[in-house]
């Protein structure tokens, strides 16, 4: 069995958010599988069949802080080794759109991939990363950023890095990382990234996100 956790925050106030980029990818995956959820470890979860692979998919009722309590709990109980995980997460230092997937790495200042580290007691499993984008300049402190609803023309740009991440995760699944990764990495050009080649945008200081 193989273990897809989307990250974010419970409750209608956060819906639509940029921090629960998780949830909208994981729900992009298994909807079209029929899913039905159900709730156990402090978690919504669904299991769903792809071909011959079962996977559950989950989302934490925690707030982000604490996600991997419930992901730690469901791999416990149905004996899943950490390299049949994947964790699916928003990423400001990702354009709005951008996919990337990889396995391993540090937390990179997620408060939910930190959380799963403590529980895993390890960085070894993969990650799809979904960019969310940065704020403008004059925009609002990073914090408030992701937690605030995505705009209208913002959901159009990101209706197809969904289905593009939903098809990444079914890529892991029957052929994992590295067949993952020659599907999603490189596939969806991000919201505002030039078309040709010359036309290079200055990305700006890197910015980290310390929000729950």
């Amino acid at each position: 069995m193989k273990l897809v956790c989307g990250l974010g925050n419970p409750g209608a106030r956060y819906a639509r958010t940029r921090h629960n980029a998780g949830f909208m990818v994981v729900e992009a995956f298994a909807q079209p599988l029929g899913a039905s959820w159900s709730e156990r470890w402090n978690a919504r979860v669904a299991k769903v069949a792809l071909g011959r692979e079962d996977v559950l998919v989950l989302e934490p009722l925690t707030f982000m802080n604490l996600s991997g309590h419930a992901v730690s709990a469901a791999a416990r109980f149905f004996r899943i080794v950490k390299e049949d995980v994947l964790i699916v997460h928003d990423d400001v230092d990702l354009a709005l759109g951008r996919l990337m997937l990889k396995f391993g790495g540090g937390d990179g200042g997620h408060k939910g991939i930190r959380s799963i580290i403590e529980q895993f007691g390890t960085r070894d499993f993969a990650r799809l990363r979904v960019g969310v984008g940065r704020p403008a300049q004059q925009g609002p402190e990073v914090p408030d950023y992701v937690l605030s609803p995505f705009h209208e023309s913002e959901l159009e740009s990101l209706s197809g890095a969904l289905d593009a991440a939903a098809e990444g995760i079914r890529a892991w699944v029957a052929g994992g990382v590295p067949t993952a990764q020659n599907r999603v990495n490189r596939r969806v050009r991000p919201v505002g990234e030039p078309s040709c080649p010359g036309e290079r945008r200055d990305p700006g200081p890197k910015v980290r996100e310390e929000v729950e």
